[in-house]
């Protein structure tokens, strides 16, 4: 009796968000049993209720199953209105044959004839940065609505053919697009978009950085109907708040985790390196780790990206590399053999750190560090999906420790350095002087900044390094018996004042220094202020 309780509780977990039973099946043969935190947030207050639909603002870390937390919901009001229709369909034919006149039934036509063409009205549209995150939803979509009649799905990203798509689009009742080619369409007018209902900005924060923004602008007016508008990024950033009050109506906010939190499931290690050399004899050692199922290789360029591939696949492993200057054709036929198990390694860009969900990723490697601190977190999401278990290995070189503490600071984590018996650098951290500036703050090393007023040793000395004093330290003071570029006192060299015997502004002149000692200088010799011969001075009268 007990297990059958805790059974039912577990099968219930979906069940209690209140979805369709064609949702639930769907999701029982996707394995999962319980929602996780933010769909267990976002479904029910995403879904209609008395006062209508809530606008909503998700932040949550990568691989929390935030996905589903909008499609499901979305998927749920489509089905429900589906039905509606179908049953509004059924309750007129009844009609019709009650009162003798039978309709006649439709005909079925080919959608990529010209002559039955219709611009698709789609019912939601979700947009996502990047082709591979837009196809990667629209792969979801499609699995959660395997037992629904009558519901397409249909995704539009760039690289692809146009007739293609446009035959896709053909009676689409929820579109993935990125926001480029979708403006496309609907300015040819393939698509129309007065009709959606739901308009979903997946990874906000990226999608402004790729610089979409006035794409999103041209879409939410086209989009003015809509009922609800549903935003994911990684963080409530100042430019996405921004956004949010452009586009959105009294958004209520979920903060399930920050991506700044660390990924308890996530194991990262971190190995410095003297040099390329060095951090390339790392990774070799690692990609030997039988414990390695699939694992993806991070470079920062698409050179290097390419490269690597093709180092690893001279060194016999199964790698492939993808990156944007590649085909949209060749980049999916890439990333399903990755999915299908035909290769082990993918080397990769950025353009993959989000979007791409295989469970069989068991390592994530940073051979190139990102350019942004917050890849780094998309980056390591890639691996522990769901909850499951993964690793995440950087190599670093000493010459980039500033990107790694850029990284901590970010993460809100410091990384434990470790080694490799008979790979340890060889290279280690030298000490960095300390650093004063004015009023305690810190300064840069080699600037100019001293210790601040008052000091007997003159005004602002520095302890850094490479740096010009105005103290007692073998001249350039304003005071004191300098010997060089002091500016009074008995200066040996360009001192003001004194007995400058480098061009010095005082002191015993020869008869063409103006008040110092010899030969072309301000009362001296040499080039110097106060000093030996050669100042430029003016001839004493």
């Amino acid at each position: 009796m007990t297990n059958e309780t805790s059974q039912t509780e577990v099968a219930n977990g979906f069940a209690a968000l209140g979805l369709a039973p064609e949702l639930l099946a769907a999701v029982a043969d996707l394995g999962f049993t319980q929602p996780t935190s933010v769909q267990q947030q976002a479904i029910g207050l995403a879904m209609a209720g008395e006062a209508g639909y809530n606008d909503l603002m998700v932040s949550s870390q990568t691989g929390s199953g935030k996905t589903a937390a909008f499609l499901l919901p979305v998927l749920h009001t489509l089905i429900a209105q589906k039905a509606e229709e179908v049953a509004a369909e059924k309750q007129a034919y009844e009609q019709a044959l009650a009162s003798g006149d039978a309709p006649a039934k439709k005909k079925r036509t080919n959608p990529l004839s010209a002559r039955n063409f219709k611009a698709a009205v789609p019912g939601a549209l979700i947009l996502c940065p990047t082709r591979e995150l837009a196809q990667q939803v629209a792969h979801d979509a499609i699995d959660l609505v395997k037992h629904t009649r009558g519901l397409r799905i249909a995704c539009v990203v760039g690289g692809m053919p146009y007739q293609m798509q446009i035959a896709r689009l053909q009676n689409a009742d929820l579109v993935v697009a990125t926001p480029g080619r979708l403006l496309d369409l609907q300015r040819s007018l393939q698509i129309k978009l007065d009709k959606v209902q739901f308009l979903v900005v997946d990874e906000a924060d990226r999608m402004l950085d790729l610089g979409f923004s006035e794409d999103l602008a041209e879409v939410h007016q086209l989009t003015a109907n809509r009922h609800q508008t549903m935003m994911f990024s990684a963080t409530f950033a100042p430019r996405i708040q921004q956004l949010a009050t452009r586009v959105m109506r009294q958004p209520k906010r979920i903060e399930v985790s920050s991506p700044q939190e660390k990924h308890a499931n996530i194991e990262q290690k971190l190995f410095w390196a003297d040099n390329a050399s060095h951090k390339r004899q790392l990774l070799d050692h690692w990609l030997r780790d039988t414990k390695i199922d699939q694992a993806i290789v991070f470079a920062s360029t698409k050179i290097e990206c390419d490269g690597l591939a093709e180092d690893l696949q001279q060194a016999g492993f199964a790698a492939v590399s993808l990156h944007g200057d590649l085909s949209q054709g060749l980049r999916n036929r890439r990333l399903m053999a990755l999915r299908q198990g035909q290769v082990q390694f993918l080397v990769a860009t950025d353009v993959a750190a989000r979007g791409i969900d295989v469970p069989t990723i068991t390592h994530v490697f940073n051979y190139g560090l990102p350019m942004k601190s917050e890849d780094y977190t998309h980056r390591i999401g890639r691996t522990g999906r769901a909850g499951r278990d993964g690793l995440a290995v950087t190599f670093a070189e000493f010459r980039e420790r500033r990107k790694i503490g850029d990284i901590e600071h970010y993460s809100k984590q410091r990384f434990d350095a470790e080694t490799i018996p008979g790979l340890e650098p060889k290279s280690r951290f030298e000490p960095r002087p300390a650093r004063t500036g004015f009023g305690g703050k810190p300064g840069r090393p080699g600037e100019r900044r001293g210790g601040g007023f008052g000091d007997r040793n003159g005004y602002g000395k520095h302890s850094g390094f490479g740096a010009k004093s105005f103290g007692p330290r073998d001249g350039r003071g304003f005071g004191g018996q300098a010997d060089g570029r002091g500016f009074s006192g008995q200066g040996d060299a360009r001192g003001f004042g004194g007995q400058g015997d480098a061009r010095g502004f005082g002191g015993q002149a020869d008869p063409r220094g103006a008040v110092g000692e010899r030969d072309r200088g301000f009362g001296s010799r040499d080039r110097s202020f106060g000093s030996r011969d050669g100042g430029r001075g003016r001839p004493s009268r």
